[in-house]
């Protein structure tokens, strides 16, 4: 996988995934901080991605959708080692029927110690962090530990 990166200066990569009930909240989010957001390399799910792209105006690789294996895609590029924060705006009111695969997702951000934000006021927080924006010249092992 080629990154947009140089030897002083790389973005970081940041999955987005919405449930369909909180795409409208991602796409608000996202729009407030488009800047921020521009300044990522960002990979999200397919549904999601596409409303990134197409409302937001934001570049973004588009994979499945979670329901098809877009969840678990993510889940992989973690252990590669490709993603270094997560956005999973999860919908707590409705029945996922992916829901072991949003499950692999969580459990394998918590073994590799990636970030990850559940809803609009922790993803606030994690898109201003500092630690996210010193992988800017710093490289991974920043939020890695």
């Amino acid at each position: 996988m080629q990154l947009n990166e140089t030897s002083d200066n790389r973005m970081p990569r940041v999955a987005i995934i919405a449930h369909d009930g909180k795409k409208a909240d991602l796409v608000a989010f996202a729009t407030f901080n488009r800047e921020r957001l521009k300044r990522c390399r960002l990979t999200a799910t397919g549904t999601t991605g596409r409303l990134l792209v197409e409302k937001v105006g934001l570049a973004a690789e588009c994979l499945e959708s979670g329901p098809y294996g877009g969840d678990v895609q993510i889940a992989s590029r973690i252990v590669e080692g490709v993603i270094d924060a997560v956005i999973f705006i999860v919908d707590p009111l409705d029945k996922h029927p992916h829901d072991p695969d949003i499950q692999t997702l969580m459990r394998v951000c918590n073994v590799r110690n990636v970030p990850l934000a559940t809803n609009i006021s922790t993803a606030d927080i994690l898109i201003c962090s500092e630690l996210l924006w010193s992988l800017e010249s710093e490289g991974p092992e920043v939020l890695a530990g």
